[in-house]
Formats: C-alpha cells, structure tokens, sequence
C-alpha cells in the first residue's frame, strides 16, 4: 500500500507540473524546489549550458538549480559519478556526452526510469526517430533521453577535388568502391615517392570509433532478442578486411603522422590535416561545420552520406547523442524531468543547433531549426540521413564501452600488424560474452 500511495503521489505531482510547461517568456512562480544538475560540458557549451540554466530561473524564479561542470562524461569515466550515487550525494539530473558509457550505466542499476515522468517531459517515444530505439529502450525502461544527435558524414575537400579535375558535387563517392578509387586518385606523391597527401585514411576522426565501420557494413555487432555478441559476422570481419586493405596499400605507419589523437576530437586544431590539404577526404560529424569555420575558414568543403558495400547501411549514419540521465538516487525527478523539457524547447536548443548543424531527435521539430528555414542543402540530409531505420547507435549493449575499446585495440592489430581479424574477433567475443549475462 506505501508503494501505491507513493507512485500516486508522485503522479499527482506530475499531472500538476504538467501544466507549467511554460510559452516562451512567461513566468511561473507556483513550482519552487532544489535541482542539483551535473554538466559534463566545458568551453563554448558550459557557457551556452550556463545560459539556459539562467533562463530556466527567469520562467521558473522559485527553482534554484546547483549546477556543476563534471568531467569525464559527468563523472561517469572518472568514478566521481559512482562515488556519489553510494554516498547519496549524485545530483538529481545530468547530462553526458557519452552514450555508451551511460547506457552501462544504466544496466548497472545507476539510474533512475523516465517513464513516470514522461507527462512532464511532453513527449511519447514514439515521437523519436527510428535509430533512437536501442537507446530509449533498455529493458522495457527508458534511463537515457537524448538531448541531440549528430549525423556522420564524409566530408570532402571541394579545392582538393577540383585540383584532381573532380567535381564534389557529382564525383562524390556513391558506395565503397568508389570511395577506393578517389582515395587513390586524391593520393600524391613527392619525388621520393614518399606520400604528402592522402585521399582517405578509414580511421581518421569519426573513423576512429572501430564499431562504426562494421555498423556501416551492415553488421549488428550485437543482438538484442538473443543477447549475443555477433562480432563474427562476416560484414564485421569484411569491415575490417577492408581497412587492412588501406594499411596494406598506403602503409599504416605511414598514415600514423597524418592521424592526431583524439578522435573527432582531434578536428578542433589549425593543423588537422584536411584543413592543410594533407588528407582530402575524412569521416566525421556534423559539429566539423563549426571547426571549420573557427580554424579553417579557407577551406571549402562538400559532404555526403557515408559510402557502403552491397549489403550495407545506404543513406544512413551511426547516431552520436548527448543524454539526460536521472540518478538512481534522485530527489526531485519532477523537477529534473521539467529541466529535461525546458531544454527541448526550439528557442533552447536552437542555439545549440545554430552552432554545431546537430539534430533534434524528433523529425517535426527540425522545421524549427533555422538551417532548415534557410534552406540549407546539408541540413536537408542530415535529416533525410537521420530518418533512415538503418541510422542507429553501434552495438548498444550492457559491455558497449568495453567492446568500443577492445575493437579499437583489435582495428588497430590489423592494420598495423597484418592480422586476420576472424580470430581476434572470436576471442573477443568468447571474452565478452560471459559479462552479457
């Protein structure tokens, strides 16, 4: 009868705070309460993430929010999360750059559902796009709402191209054969023979992530209804044969020099090189529009959808999203799902659209977005990319960090060591496997 009488109350609330989902520029004073909120941002977007604390308290006056810059994916990487779940200090709410971690999170019992809540939220999961299934739905719960998503492309070099007597806008690689070819043909040599320019490295940037190429294959990587690994899978061991080819061919080692650490990270610097035409083509996300602009201005590009084989994911990219979560220990969930809402709100997140080309994560409300009012020819597929039911997030399961890991030690003995991934893959899998269940 107390967990009854509790879940009707906590209800009650909802239904109530329901109602005070503000318009834009109205004020209400009847919800009041403390909201503890962990950032995981830092730079450019913990003072756009500071700004939108600082309107939430213009239309909610008597909520004060605690907010508090974490880092490592809001303390989950460096146990600052976990250590404050088990002291009863985590905040109420918080939001992560890292997916995959929090959905281990999650399966580890370290959050606390949405579902109760969703009335606050103002939102139905079927709302959301197809390639957010996975990660609204674990176990019949949902722990994580995406704040955003990002599209991954190819981007290319339109001065490159031209130079090479292409055209980027018709010349553009179609599948995975066609991506080889104008890898070779944008390659150049010195007198040497030594290599000053590359058409494409696979691992560069986005490319880095090693479950984004077998995804792109058209491989599961992991089946959810059998809770198995499938990391044997002919497309897996294909995308990885694949990438060796380039190794092979253009020496990994070689390639090494031209590949700054970080991942897609690694864009945000002067000397990256597709900004001084060392590489002419690279895969990453949609905030690449953003980097180019603050240190490559010069640079003209061109995208498109990611190049497959037969059989793989035409016109569709591997999802990157920033997420909400709840603590398990949460105080106030009313209140945090009334953040969550605040900030799915088009005069919110548009700023963050504005700057970094991301998506929303419901289809309708890209018509709010300003580069979909201005018409903006890649903004219009990365909608269409976005929409695709193939689009999704890599091997969501409850070992995905450490699977994202050991793949990238597995790549990374293919390319540079010559090795047959069918083995490694099957190691892997055996180490794996028993830690699903």
């Amino acid at each position: 009868m107390k967990k009854v009488l509790s879940l009707v109350l906590a209800l009650m609330m909802v239904f109530s705070l329901a109602s005070v989902v503000m318009a834009e520029g109205e004020v209400d004073t009847s919800v009041s309460g403390d909201l503890s909120y962990w950032s995981c941002f830092s730079g450019d977007s913990m003072t756009w993430d500071q700004w939108r604390v600082e309107e939430f308290k213009k239309m909610y006056p008597n909520v004060n929010i605690d907010m508090q810059s974490v880092p490592e994916s809001a303390g989950m990487k460096n146990g600052k999360l976990m250590a404050a779940i088990a002291g009863g200090t985590a905040p109420d709410v918080l939001v992560a750059d890292d997916y995959i971690t929090s959905y281990g999170f999650a399966a580890q019992g370290a959050f606390a559902p949405w579902g109760p809540y969703m009335d606050v939220v103002g939102l139905n999961l079927d709302d959301f796009m197809p390639g957010f299934e996975t990660l609204l739905n674990q176990n019949g719960e949902t722990y994580l709402l995406p704040q955003d998503s990002n599209v991954i492309f190819i981007y290319m070099n339109d001065d490159m191209f031209i130079e090479a007597g292409l055209d980027p806008k018709t010349d553009y690689p179609k599948n995975i054969e066609e991506l080889d070819a104008l890898a070779e043909k944008l390659t150049k040599l010195d007198e040497n023979g030594n290599v000053i320019q590359f058409g494409y490295i696979p691992w560069l940037d986005s490319g880095d992530d090693a479950t984004f190429w077998p995804f792109m294959f058209g491989a599961e990587l992991y089946n959810p209804e059998t809770n198995q690994l499938e990391l044997t899978d002919p497309k897996v061991v294909a995308a990885f044969e694949w990438q060796n080819t380039y190794a092979q061919k253009y020496s990994a080692e070689k390639m090494r020099s031209f590949t700054p650490t970080g991942g897609g990270g690694g864009l945000f610097s002067p000397d990256h090189p597709f900004f001084n035409q060392r590489v002419a083509m690279t895969m990453v996300g949609n905030w690449a529009t953003n980097a180019i602009k603050i240190y490559a201005p010069q640079v003209n590009y061109s995208v498109c959808a990611i190049p497959v084989p037969d059989g793989g994911r035409v016109n569709s990219t591997p999802l990157g999203s920033n997420v909400f979560a709840m603590p398990a220990t949460v105080k106030n969930p009313e209140l945090a799902a009334l953040w969550f809402a605040f900030c799915q709100r088009p005069e919110i997140n548009g700023n963050n659209f504005d700057v970094w080309r991301s998506i929303p994560c419901i289809d309708s409300i890209f018509d709010e977005v300003s580069w979909t009012k201005s018409g903006d020819p890649i903004y219009a597929l990365e909608r269409e990319i976005a929409n695709s039911p193939m689009s999704g997030h890599p091997a969501l399961c409850t070992v995905s960090a450490q699977l994202s890991a050991d793949m990238k030690s597995l790549r990374d003995n293919v390319i540079y060591n010559d090795l047959d991934p069918t083995p490694l893959l099957q190691e892997l899998q055996d180490k794996l496997q028993p830690e699903l269940g």
